[in-house]
């Protein structure tokens, strides 16, 4: 098990110790470093590419892109994690995605040429500290420290909430993921101490805090069942079959977002019944964000707890998007004193789960969870707690160039 709480003031450290390996695969100081961070979801899930509502927040976990400029048009790309080297032509097609890390970075320069924007040779170094695969969106967090990265050389600036929509395409597109906005957007505009809410329609966001006496405690499962990928494409296509077969009697529909409970009973019969449970799903998860917004804007944490429970009981019943380690990990959050509300994060059949609990109660909460969850599984759990974070920013070293996002 890992407790960790990270401590302010590491920022110049990060820096320097990114631009020291930088110094060491390319023998050049970097221009610029940025980073960007992962996310939870609080509740809203399965619904940003449903045109609805959300509550994540950024955490603590980041991506590094540290950047420098190259004569060539050559994008040379070293990842810390994976101890690796990749390089690219920039003039050269992309070609299909080779389910390889390098593709997010590939994907998103591809987009940036694709819209006009002109970029230069580089070398990157990136250091990603969002565990892969855990529901915690480090893929968003590469894209949009990339994102960053490769447009800061030729000193452009993309408005943030443009890049979000970027980076999002860049892996609709290149990676295969048809994800919504919700992880790139709350990549760039996370606020320290405070969830968001955001229509995913509208981007219009509402800025929220949790009571000083919760903490976010995310519990790792470190299983990622090989499905996840395939079933959320799946899981989205179901929701656009949907929203069509009922189009055809009420038209100015555009997503499952417009519908109520009510409609959808009355159209269930040009549903399959698969379909009709993952509509029901989204619809009703839409009416717990809005609930869940109203709870916490009058501090009624135990409320909002109980929506996170009846989230998390919907996408393992209705959307079947959940796995035996994940309820697992519910299970076990139920029944401990102290713990607010607990659910999955994320696109689901693994990963993490997100947990409210009482800030004195934690490292109990911790010590009890990891024992059981062992005990049962024979697998050891990461359970960390993490501030919520701010959204992504250029990290000021000494030797580099500050670029006011």
């Amino acid at each position: 098990m890992t407790a960790w709480i990270s401590e302010p003031g590491s920022v110049s450290s990060k820096a320097h110790a990114i631009a020291e390996r930088f110094r060491a695969v390319y023998g050049t100081n970097p221009r610029g470093i940025f980073r960007a961070p992962g996310r939870v979801n609080l509740i809203g899930e399965h619904t940003d590419y449903n045109d609805g509502f959300v509550m994540p927040a950024a955490i603590d976990f980041d991506t590094c892109s540290a950047i420098a400029e190259r004569a060539d048009r050559t994008l040379s790309i070293y990842s810390e994690q994976f101890r690796e080297r990749v390089e690219f032509d920039l003039d050269q097609p992309l070609g299909s995605p080779r389910k390889h890390w390098s593709d997010y970075i590939r994907g998103v320069a591809a987009i940036l040429q694709e819209e006009g924007y002109p970029l230069k040779g580089a070398n990157l170094l990136i250091d990603g500290q969002v565990p892969i695969g855990s529901g915690l969106s480090s893929s968003a967090a590469i894209e949009v420290a990339t994102a960053l990265a490769l447009t800061s050389l030729g000193g452009v600036i993309i408005p943030l909430r443009e890049l979000a929509r970027l980076c999002q395409r860049a892996e609709n597109t290149y990676t295969g993921a048809r994800c919504g906005i919700m992880d790139q957007f709350v990549s760039c505009f996370g606020r320290q101490d405070y969830a968001l809410m955001l229509d995913c329609r509208s981007l219009e966001v509402t800025y929220l805090k949790l009571p000083p006496n919760v903490l976010l405690v995310i519990c790792n499962t470190m299983v990622r069942h090989e499905l996840a990928a395939g079933e959320y494409n799946e899981r989205r296509a179901s929701c656009e079959r949907s929203v069509e077969a009922i189009r055809q009697f009420l038209p100015n529909i555009r997503a499952l977002r417009d519908l109520t409970i009510k409609d959808l009973e009355s159209y269930r019969s040009m549903l399959s019944d698969v379909d009709f449970h993952r509509c029901r799903h989204v619809i009703t998860e839409n009416v717990r964000v809005n609930e869940a917004k109203e709870a916490l804007q009058s501090s009624d944490i135990t409320r909002f707890g109980q929506l996170m429970y009846r989230s998390h009981d919907s996408l393992d019943r209705d959307y079947e998007v959940s796995c035996y380690e994940l309820n697992l990990m519910v299970d076990l959050a139920r029944n401990m004193e102290g713990v607010y509300g607990a659910r999955m994060t994320g696109g689901g059949f693994g990963g993490c789960t997100i947990n409210l609990v009482e800030r004195k109660l934690v490292p109990e909460f911790q010590t009890k969870v990891a024992r059981e969850y062992e005990k049962r599984t024979a697998l050891f759990p990461q359970i960390v707690v993490s501030r919520l974070a701010g959204g992504a920013s250029e990290l000021p070293f000494e030797g580099g160039d500050l670029l006011q996002l």
